[in-house]
């Protein structure tokens, strides 16, 4: 049986136009599917393995890292000298997160509270937590400056008991000691006479209320009723709004927890959220583009006016009083002791700062904060959020502990929170949310140029089959005249 070629190529050219037509259609339809995928994936959802699983455990590995600014002229500094430091570490902690008491509610949010616990890495670590440091006694020079307006009695009464305790200015104590804990006669004395006093009823130390501890009871939004709410704060134990500062805007509970962002992020979004340990919400903004492991993402950083002070930015006049730019005054949620947060050597502050300490470099690579996400997920794929507790120290007539100490922010220690995605986790997410977009995305071009491609060789080849009858036809009434002619001749004769 004889193929009509015609036929074939008119076939050709329907597929083509089908292939163009489906390949359109995806071009609009295609980014709605992804989208519908990326709301569902984000969503705080038991039924989403993989963000809930990321969300309620951080299977991803996290660390924080710690400088000690060891003092290296205690005696020279209570002669009013400058302070000599010296940066000591990392001490390296691996952090472990999770979620519990997870509760989920009919208004769309979902109340949780967040444990972390703390282990030390030793093959990490530059040092062990046996290591001697020297640094400010928060004890001593902290409660001078918080008793500095008292009357001239009490600050003698408060001198002599440090030294009823034998407390100093300085201490020279071990890490482990510094960061969880030590025991102190004046602590418990405090805890037993003056309860509620001080922040914590055991040892002192620095960190001794973070580890085994929880950031609070948070309610969030979970997006299933609108996803440019997910992740985002709808209280923190309770509250709207705090009562830390001076004015409702710094008060404000903005944005997440800091842990996610709504999807679907374009460059002028900003990244807002509430930090139960800085007391307030804090906001980074976008600084570049970028590629990790082929997932593309946006890298956001920390303005200069964060901790910039009331006068050189309005909008923080409610977190003041203040001191120069670049440093947060927290006294109001430390129990009014003189603490102030900055980022590490006094990375984009006054640079007046830099001038009353000797040993401070402060360099954008090394101090400065960032955050990486995958813009289309809000999903950070990696993080870098560096920090430094400072202690404003000055002399005080009579607490003689103070001796002629200048004025000066004092650097006691800097830290930085990181982790990133990696390993399976890594694998699942590229997959599901970059690959699969990415080859939905070529496949309905690709559709678009093979039925482009089929139509012209369908129509070209179509022209030829007519072109080819044409010409056998021409050639055949040819052929028949002349044929017409000779049997013509052969009549007449």
């Amino acid at each position: 049986m004889a193929i009509d070629r015609s036929k074939v190529a008119v076939g050709f050219m329907v597929a083509g136009v089908i292939a163009v037509l489906f390949g359109t259609v995806m071009v609009f339809v295609g980014p709605l599917i992804i989208d519908d995928q990326i709301v569902k994936n984000t969503m705080i959802d038991p039924k989403n393995d993989m963000t809930y699983t990321m969300w309620k455990d951080l299977p991803v590995p996290f660390f924080m890292s710690v400088y000690f600014f060891h003092i290296l002229n205690s005696q020279e500094i209570l002669n009013g000298e400058k302070p000599m430091v010296e940066q000591r570490g990392p001490y390296v902690y691996r952090k472990q997160c999770f979620k519990d008491n997870i509760t989920f509610h009919d208004n769309g949010t979902v109340t949780y509270r967040e444990y972390r616990r703390f282990f030390f890495e030793p093959t990490m670590s530059v040092g062990n937590e046996s290591d001697v440091v020297t640094i400010p006694n928060m004890l001593v020079l902290g409660a001078a400056v918080m008793m500095e307006n008292q009357p001239y009695v009490l600050r003698l009464l408060i001198s002599a008991t440090f030294k009823k305790f034998k407390e100093t200015p300085f201490l020279t104590k071990t890490v482990g000691e510094l960061m969880w804990g030590y025991d102190s006669g004046l602590v418990d004395f405090l805890n037993k006479y003056l309860p509620g006093m001080l922040p914590t009823s055991g040892k002192f130390g620095l960190f001794a209320d973070f580890n085994n501890s929880n950031t609070g009871l948070f309610t969030i939004f979970t997006g299933r009723d609108d996803i440019r709410n997910v992740h985002k704060v709808d209280s923190w134990n309770g509250l709207k709004e705090l009562s830390y500062w001076r004015t409702p805007q710094s008060n404000m509970i903005n944005g997440t927890a800091g842990q996610m962002w709504p999807p679907f992020m374009t460059k002028e979004t900003t990244l807002p959220f509430y930090s139960p340990d800085a007391c307030r919400s804090l906001e980074l903004v976008y600084q570049r583009p970028g590629v990790a492991k082929g997932i593309p993402l946006y890298r956001y950083v920390a303005p200069k006016t964060l901790f910039a002070n009331g006068s050189d930015y309005a909008p923080n006049e409610g977190f003041c009083p203040c001191r120069q730019s670049g440093l947060l005054n927290v006294s109001s949620c430390r129990h009014d002791s003189p603490v102030f947060i900055s980022h590490p050597h006094f990375f984009n502050a006054d640079p007046v700062l830099l001038d009353f300490v000797e040993g401070l470099h402060p360099t954008e690579d090394e101090h400065g904060l960032f955050i990486d996400i995958h813009p289309d997920t809000g999903i950070p794929l990696n993080v870098s959020i560096r920090l430094q507790l400072n202690l404003y120290m000055k002399r005080v007539s009579g607490i003689t502990e103070t001796g002629k100490i200048s004025e000066v922010v004092m650097p006691m220690i800097w830290f930085e929170e990181s982790g990133f995605i990696d390993g399976p986790i890594l694998s699942t997410f590229r997959t599901n949310l970059v690959i699969l977009p990415a080859v939905m995305e070529y496949m309905q071009y690709s559709f678009i140029v093979l039925g482009l491609a089929t139509i012209v060789i369908a129509a070209l080849l179509h022209h030829r089959i007519k072109q080819s009858k044409g010409d056998d036809a021409a050639a055949g009434n040819v052929w028949t005249e002349e044929e017409d002619a000779l049997l013509g001749e052969h009549d007449t004769d």
